[in-house]
């Protein structure tokens, strides 16, 4: 495939608009085009160990989980090991793509198949993403009504005159007096404009509504997932559903005040890799996620909601199983779709 027209594909299973303001994610490095892609290689972390598996088996894009590329580059030399593997995707001719956060909040993504290990449940994002774009045309609607006796057409005129502005009319009654209401949407810029026009005629400016619009929440979309289980199950089994889907022998757990391993949990705020923020303020009898402050953890402790902590990387890279699949199957086999075997979470128990 054509990488402009894979990535649009990719763009299509999961928006890049999903992902945080202050992620670093879509195409990170690009080789002179054109450029083919007969290879996907996925990995969690993009290492030069990594790096050197990708280029061994003749990878053409390398999607990166997390972005190699996150702090700007002022020189790209030898000297650091992130300058190397960006030299070496160039000099082998290799992308590099990164969806992070954006396929944290995708219905389909991370967070809802960290949820698959803990049992029959429903969930919902803790934080649900807003759609990329406004309802309507405009990111303001101002409102008015227009007395018979006053020039109607000349205010419509003056208000469709202004840039970016939609107007709409209907006929209502107020003080018992047939009226016609004005609404208009607007951007930012042309609100001003508005305001401007309106606050000439204080009678019209008195009475004039003006209303911020929000863009509508992706209800199944966005970060973290609250997940209820259909049936509550014991700390101690929970545990055992956890390490067995993230294929972990250890876990840490800090206990909540007053509960027990075999206290019961029937809700459980998740979120990948790092939680803190995420999962502050959530009502749960447990929280999972990669990794969390000391003093967000004490802080959930007190408040008798557990903490499982399985190490960043780990609540994260087995989604890349499922990714594997799933993009097999919607790029109609198109490419071949390999799974990096070194990349692994830099941490050990020893």
């Amino acid at each position: 495939m054509d990488l402009k027209a894979l990535l649009s594909s990719l763009n299509d299973f999961a928006s890049l608009s999903f992902a945080e303001s202050w992620d670093n994610v879509g195409l990170l490095v690009e080789p002179s085009p054109p450029h083919t892609v007969n290879t996907l290689f996925l990995t969690n972390d993009l290492t030069e160990k990594v790096m050197e598996e990708a280029l061994q088996k003749k990878a053409n894009l390398i999607l990166s989980y997390h972005p190699p590329i996150f702090r700007p580059m002022k020189r790209v030399t030898w000297k650091t090991w992130k300058e190397r593997l960006v030299i070496r995707a160039l000099e082998n001719r290799v992308a590099i793509y990164s969806p992070h956060t954006a396929y944290d909040a995708a219905p389909h993504g991370v967070n809802c198949w960290l949820a698959k290990g803990l049992g029959v449940c429903t969930s919902r994002p803790i934080h649900p993403s807003k759609a990329p774009d406004y309802p309507t045309a405009g990111t303001h609607r101002v409102e008015f009504n227009v007395n018979h006796t006053q020039d109607l057409d000349e205010v419509i005129a003056t208000v469709k005159g202004i840039s970016d502005v939609s107007v709409t009319s209907f006929s209502t009654r107020a003080d018992d007096e047939k009226q016609t209401r004005i609404s208009l949407n607007c951007s930012q810029q042309a609100l001003m404009q508005v305001v401007a026009f309106l606050s000439q005629n204080r009678q019209l400016y008195q009475k004039t509504e003006i209303l911020s619009l929000e863009k509508p929440l992706l209800l199944h979309t966005g970060m973290g997932r609250l997940c209820t289980l259909d049936e509550s199950v014991s700390l101690t089994t929970m545990i055992d559903r956890i390490k067995t889907h993230l294929k972990l022998s250890h876990v840490r757990l800090a206990l909540g005040v007053g509960r027990t391993l075999e206290s019961q949990v029937k809700t459980v705020a998740l979120c990948a890799g790092s939680g803190s923020s995420v999962l502050q303020g959530a009502e749960a009898d447990l929280y999972l996620t990669g990794e969390m402050s000391h003093h967000d953890i004490l802080d959930a402790a007190s408040q008798g909601i557990s903490v499982i902590l399985c190490e960043h990387s780990n609540t994260e890279r087995g989604f890349l199983s499922d990714l594997r699949d799933m993009l097999v199957a919607y790029l109609e086999n198109k490419i071949n779709i390999i799974l990096s075997e070194t990349d692994r979470d830099p941490l050990r128990v020893l």
